[in-house]
């Protein structure tokens, strides 16, 4: 009871194709896809780039005026 068989997914497959059709079915895989798609750049775009000492050439050095207690 705990698994499938193949064929049971098969007989699944079917008769969701059979209710929806192809053609609906193709056109909700390619809005997944693009929706997936569009998800991972807003996620990539949203990452800060890493800070790199070495890279930007720039050695900041002062001298701390406030005393601590």
């Amino acid at each position: 009871m705990g698994s499938f068989s193949i064929w049971h997914w098969l007989i699944v497959l079917l008769i969701i194709v059979m209710v929806f059709g192809t053609k609906k079915l193709r056109n909700v895989g390619g809005d997944l896809g693009a929706a997936v798609k569009n998800f991972k750049e807003g996620m990539k775009d949203g990452e800060a780039p890493p800070a790199n000492k070495e890279a930007s050439g720039r050695v900041i050095d002062a001298d701390s005026t406030e005393k601590r207690s």
